[in-house]
């Protein structure tokens, strides 16, 4: 959920590395109803005038703007946008939506990665929360009231000129509380305080047979479990209420560029390997520490982080010291003592944390995977040399431009882990590494080259080994519905995830390609287009003069059958085993085809 100023990066390799940090009762659905989109959206309009919910439609003059994606590679139309100012306007947003067969998502501040905040495919109901802006804070128990659609810039702001109040999230600040604390929600002081969804001492939710209810770990606590983790697929949360923080008095931000680090791929392997062991050292970090590195196609390598509430002295004489020792001699570095909210500034690259309550107009053009190491398995010297292979022998030549971002959730101490697995859906709770991997353009459309190239990184490593998982809110549009469940929860959560949306949405109203129970074949194909294609393709064995790939790459002497990448090869010369490879385009003589 966290996307950075690129340019910024590119020509300081200073900027913050972690601020590229940057969602009851049966129902009649669209089976039931044997009508066209255009006919049950007249159908819903007339429901929706009826119960006096404020609304938007094609015929509207804004309606362009209003369902604009965040990611404009993934653009869908919505049958109709409610934008209701009351819980009961969301009540009957739902109840009219289920009677006229559409599926429902709510749109908090519209990131979502797969443009599940406009449906996540054509002719849904989308419920806007940006009326729901409201924050307050508790002067007795310091537990936030905070609307749905709340933006985190607003969020921080507002929590802090209440009694100087924080609480852990990410760092753009105009992702909305919806998606980002209903999935996880990592920011620089979770290894302190844990994730934004830790914070969630109760929620106002509305159910999909318009039901309203506030749900807490005592009031109907498997809700409170699902919505945790799941909320996409439970309900919508028109109102949330979140434990908070002091506020630090002081940060001590962190920062370093290392380009030398990729002068070899065993300078980059040493280089991590270092690192990895002084995460997990609990007499070396402890948990008001966090940092991250990034990396690009233009050969940038940079580590940022925070030190939270440290003496800046003590902190630049010993504890970066231990940092910078895993690495070559730095280009440059910078550490400096900030306020809370100017920390906050700070690792949005300057820019203000208000933002609009309506009128929200920043997009992006791009395809992201995730991988999640374990802390119990640090990453291997194998394993590292596969990732740093292939990102340095062909991140410079990648057919546009990308980065990767690794991030510090876990290590000696961290808050994020300590609560347990089944304490909530978010059930990974033995995260080392998030790894986010993020390739992107200007602007429509969007090159299949790079989205093969994407691919091939992300294969890179996680195609040595089967531990991985993947971050809920890294939405990955290439997974169909249960891998993606599989990879973000788990089998064990998924399985009970299951059993409750039987219990609370067995019509399945809230619907996206990934909600829990979608058994849609449409979902998950390939990399998320709103356009879909058949392709056909032979299979062929390749001869027995050729290589087995070590890189990733095929073609030429070398093949992708048997290698840790994948068995495909896929048109532009890159191992893998989805669709992308296997399909279209691919290269029989050097792989296999599907």
């Amino acid at each position: 959920m966290h996307q950075p100023n690129r340019h910024k990066y590119f020509q300081n390799g200073l900027r913050s590395t972690i601020s590229r940090l940057a969602i009851l009762c049966a129902v009649p659905l669209s089976s039931a109803f044997p009508y066209s989109v255009e006919t049950r959206a007249t159908s819903i309009q007339d429901c929706l005038t009826q119960h006096s919910v404020p609304f938007q439609d094609s015929s509207s003059s804004t309606w362009s703007a209003l369902i604009q994606p965040y990611n404009l590679r993934l653009p869908y139309t919505p049958a109709i946008v409610t934008l209701p100012t009351t819980s009961q306007h969301v009540s009957d947003s739902v109840t009219c939506a289920a009677a006229a067969g559409l599926k429902v998502q709510a749109k908090s501040g519209g990131h979502s990665y797969a443009s599940f905040s406009t449906g996540g495919k054509d002719g849904s109901l989308i419920v806007n929360l940006q009326n729901f802006n409201s924050i307050s804070v508790n002067a007795q128990t310091n537990i936030a009231t905070v609307g749905g659609g709340v933006r985190l810039g607003n969020l921080a702001l507002g929590l802090y000129n209440q009694g100087k109040r924080a609480v852990p999230h990410g760092t753009c600040p105009g992702v909305g509380i919806g998606g980002h604390f209903l999935h996880g929600g990592y920011g620089y002081a979770s290894r302190l305080w844990g994730l934004a969804l830790d914070t969630i001492v109760g929620l106002d939710v509305v159910l999909a047979n318009g039901t309203q209810v506030h749900t807490t770990s005592t009031a109907y606590p498997e809700l409170f479990y699902a919505m945790r983790g799941a909320g996409d697929s439970f309900g919508i949360a028109t109102t949330f209420y979140l434990q908070t923080f002091a506020a630090p008095s002081n940060v001590v931000t962190f920062s370093a560029s290392i380009p030398s680090t990729l002068s070899s791929v065993s300078t980059a392997v040493s280089s991590f390997t270092k690192l990895q062991a002084f995460t997990l050292d609990q007499t070396a970090i402890y948990n008001n520490i966090t940092l991250g590195i990034y990396t690009d196609n233009y050969g940038s390598f940079s580590l940022s982080g925070w030190c939270v509430s440290c003496n800046i002295d003590t902190f630049k004489s010993t504890t970066f010291q231990k940092i910078l020792a895993a690495f070559p001699a730095a280009a440059s570095t910078s550490v400096k003592s900030l306020g809370w909210t100017d920390a906050l500034v700070d690792v949005n690259n300057g820019g203000a944390l208000a933002e609009p309550l309506t009128g929200y107009n920043a997009h992006d053009t791009f395809y992201a995977k995730s991988v999640v190491t374990k802390n119990a398995q640090p990453l291997t010297n194998a394993q590292l040399t596969s990732f740093f292979s292939f990102l340095i022998n062909k991140g410079r030549n990648a057919p546009g431009d990308w980065y990767s971002i690794i991030d510090l959730y876990g290590g000696a101490g961290s808050q994020v882990n300590v609560p347990s697995a089944d304490a909530s859906a978010y059930s990974d709770r033995d995260a080392h590494w998030v790894i986010q991997n993020y390739a992107f353009t200007s602007s429509p459309p969007f090159p299949s080259t790079l989205l093969t190239y994407l691919d091939s990184l992300n294969s890179a490593l996680t195609s040595t080994s089967t531990t991985f998982s993947t971050y809920l809110n890294y939405v990955d549009p290439s997974l169909s519905a249960v891998s993606a469940a599989v990879s973000g929860y788990g089998s064990a959560t998924y399985n009970k995830l299951l059993s409750l949306k039987q219990t609370y949405d067995a019509a399945q109203v809230f619907w996206n390609p990934q909600s829990i129970g979608n058994t849609d074949s449409s979902s998950g194909s390939g990399s998320g287009s709103s356009t879909s294609t058949t392709t056909t393709s032979t299979t062929a064995q390749p001869t027995a003069t050729l290589k087995v790939s070590t890189d990733a790459s095929c073609g030429g002497k070398t093949t992708c059958k048997g290698s840790s990448f994948g068995n495909c090869c896929s048109q532009y010369g890159y191992c893998g085993s989805t669709s992308a490879y296997c399909g279209n385009g691919c290269q029989s003589a050097f792989g296999t085809c599907s």
